[in-house]
């Protein structure tokens, strides 16, 4: 049962974290367990869907927050309401925690009961009016000590659901968890959404700001930030991976179990063939209006380029260690 929502302004800003990490079990979750793994609420069914991939959403939760808003220009701005989080699992291998919240042009000048808030999901309101540019620049900065911090919302979430008894704790490769960090500022009147900057800002956090329709509801732009933190995710694990192999020589790190003489390169590509190569479906769950949002990427770095060339690379150096081993196989045979 969706919650009523009272009426509220547009906003004028939407901000949000995603936690991205491989989920630690050696078995892919099945759409039965997954459902178990993300019911967060009892009063709400999660998300299921099996096309075009297996795709598990969890309800949103709820955290009240009363703090200083980020700010890029020094201003404390106080902020009352709630934060919106939510958890996905993709393919039951990819697990995702992501919250946000939207913040509408000017608040009260006093503050409200709770009750006022919690009508209000995923709504902060600040106290007077709002400067959008500074607040956006200081969500992507990460703010100061005692500012609204949404990434820590997303973290709760993801610690709390790596306790579920469902995970083994023995994830079938390894591989970094990332954040990626959003703002969607209001695009001029009848413009299209825009990417105005996507950024890797260090080794684990991305940093992206939109320019979407006035109307455009949060939640949406939430989706089509998850499905950037998935694909980032996926192509960082990726590299990763292909870096820590040296091609032709023995791989210290991936010891082949008894009686297994594959060459240590195909043991150490094999987890990604297994576990990884499927999930590239860029706009699978996306908007249909925020969808055009990926043809930057597309253009500028090369999303999908990239993936290409790396999937083929693993093709070539797998082919390349089959051959040999089909023509020790054809001596071998009577």
């Amino acid at each position: 049962m969706a919650r009523p929502e009272a009426s509220a302004p547009d906003a004028v800003l939407a901000c949000g974290e995603v936690r991205t990490r491989l989920l630690p079990t050696r078995q892919a979750l099945d759409i039965r367990s997954a459902a178990q793994f993300l019911a967060l609420r009892a009063d709400e069914r999660v998300l299921l869907s099996e096309r075009p991939a297996l795709y598990a959403r969890s309800p949103e939760t709820l955290t009240g927050v009363d703090c200083p808003l980020p700010s890029a220009n020094g201003s404390r701005v106080r902020a009352v309401g709630t934060v919106a989080a939510r958890a996905a699992l993709t393919e039951g291998r990819v697990l995702q925690t992501s919250a946000y919240f939207r913040l509408p042009p000017t608040g009260p000048d006093q503050r409200r009961p709770w009750g006022h808030y919690l009508v209000r999901p995923g709504v902060v309101e600040p106290f007077g009016k709002l400067l959008p540019e500074a607040i956006a620049e200081g969500v992507l900065g990460g703010g100061r000590p005692g500012d609204l911090d949404v990434g820590l919302i997303a973290d709760g979430l993801l610690t709390r659901l790596l306790r579920h008894p469902l995970l083994d704790q023995r994830p079938p490769l390894r591989s970094r968890p990332t954040r990626l960090r959003w703002a969607a500022l209001p695009a001029a009147p009848g413009a299209g959404p825009s990417l105005e900057r996507f950024t890797l800002a260090e080794d684990d956090l991305r940093t992206v700001r939109l320019r979407v329709p006035p109307a455009t509801p949060p939640d949406r732009i939430a989706g089509l930030c998850d499905d950037l933190a998935l694909h980032d995710w996926l192509l960082t694990t990726v590299v990763h991976l292909l870096d820590g192999v040296r091609f032709g020589a023995p791989e210290p790190s991936a010891r082949p179990r008894p009686g297994d003489d594959r060459p240590a390169a195909v043991l150490a590509l094999r987890p990604a063939v297994d576990h990884l190569l499927h999930l590239w479906m860029p706009r699978a769950r996306v908007a249909g209006e925020l969808a055009p949002l990926w043809d930057t990427l597309e253009e500028q770095p090369g999303f999908t380029r990239q993936w290409q060339a790396l999937v083929q690379r693993i093709r070539d150096q797998l082919t390349l260690h089959a051959i040999p081993a089909l023509y020790r196989e054809a001596e071998l045979t009577p």
